[in-house]
């Protein structure tokens, strides 16, 4: 039977571990870990399923971490993968870690130091870019000690489904999107005038050189909106990464709108880049739609990206836990803007 089918085996408590990399023999027990902790609904399949685990790993679109027991048991996982627009920058998530070794065991703060330090130098990893999520406080402490620094808050990201199993949240959950910059590039950013005092205070965190000069152009007209859409149907999410930007952009933006509210989307977020003279203009269409800051994404097109987001309904800001002054001034201009643009408190 199919491993993502069945129902997960029981594993001993109280082995010894260690922190490996992943060979192939580990995915059913990597599938077993996934659907012991989230169950079948958790939404990135590929660690559900064995056979396409190996593959994504040997095609170096993912990079997994495990804590492996003497007999081979498989207790602890994350990874870095791609899930943005350049293959330089990877993400580091899909952790877990059995019940049974928690509390106390060292084996998350273990798994992500090994992913994200020794994993990314030895597959020589650009960025890496972390979502700790904010019904918890663990995983920003996890990413606080890797020196992963804040850069934007995706507000609502996940639903309350998604955490089901371990009753960790009553609502939908967001996450803060952290950035660690391996290889330095130098670049400049066009600053929309509306975000200047934000981005620079986001900016100002980061030891990556960065440049800085007001957006003021107009949109190109001889450049043709280019929108790659896609939609997470579990998590009601659609991420809209915009590689083209010209006069067209508001109209290419509400056809990719009403395609993705027809779904059952609750979140779509927009990636633009700060490269672009232009930028502030497709902000001010952006903001004139509902859409509100996100913050900025460090090499996230190997030029910087901005977040900007829309919410269908109130945010769940009451089930955020923040740790960090940081953090909380993140959040803060997040939500600030959110209510300039929604007219609510």
């Amino acid at each position: 039977m199919h491993p993502s089918t069945q129902e997960s085996m029981l594993i001993e408590p109280g082995q010894t571990w260690e922190v490996d990399f992943f060979r192939p023999e580990d995915a059913a027990g990597v599938a077993n870990l996934f659907l012991t902790v989230y169950g079948l609904d958790y939404p990135i399949k590929t660690f559900i399923q064995p056979e396409r685990l190996i593959k994504e790993n040997a095609d170096r679109r993912t990079i997994s971490t495990v804590a492996r027991t003497p007999k081979g048991d498989i207790v602890g996982h994350t990874a870095l993968f791609i899930s943005g627009p350049w293959e330089g920058i990877y993400e580091s998530g899909s952790g877990a870690v059995l019940p049974d070794y928690r509390g106390g065991h060292g084996i998350f703060t273990a798994l992500v130091t090994h992913n994200c330090v020794t994993a990314a130098e030895k597959f020589g990893v650009s960025a890496v870019m972390g979502e700790s999520v904010c019904n918890h406080v663990f995983t920003q402490r996890v990413a606080n000690r890797l020196k992963n620094i804040s850069c934007a808050l995706e507000v609502d990201l996940m639903p309350a489904a998604a955490y089901e199993k371990e009753k960790s949240s009553a609502g939908r959950v967001s996450a803060l999107m952290g950035f660690i910059i391996r290889k330095p590039r130098p670049q400049l950013i066009y600053l929309p005038a509306v975000y200047e005092k934000q981005l620079r205070l986001i900016y100002s965190r980061l030891d990556d050189e960065r440049s800085f000069t007001p957006s003021d152009e107009d949109l190109p007209d001889e450049v043709g909106t280019n929108i790659k859409t896609q939609v997470f149907d579990f998590a009601q999410v659609a991420r809209l990464a915009v590689f083209e930007a010209g006069a067209d952009f508001a109209a290419a933006l509400i056809r990719e709108e009403e395609a993705v509210h027809s779904q059952g989307v609750v979140v779509i977020q927009v990636w633009l880049k700060l490269s672009w003279p232009w930028v502030g203009r497709t902000v001010e269409e952006l903001r004139r739609l509902g859409y509100f800051l996100g913050g900025a994404m460090p090499r996230w097109f190997d030029d910087d990206g901005l977040l900007m987001q829309k919410i269908i309904g109130r945010p769940n800001w009451a089930g955020m836990k923040i740790e960090y002054d940081w953090n909380k001034e993140l959040v803060a201009l997040v939500k600030a803007d959110w209510a300039e643009i929604s007219g609510q408190e």
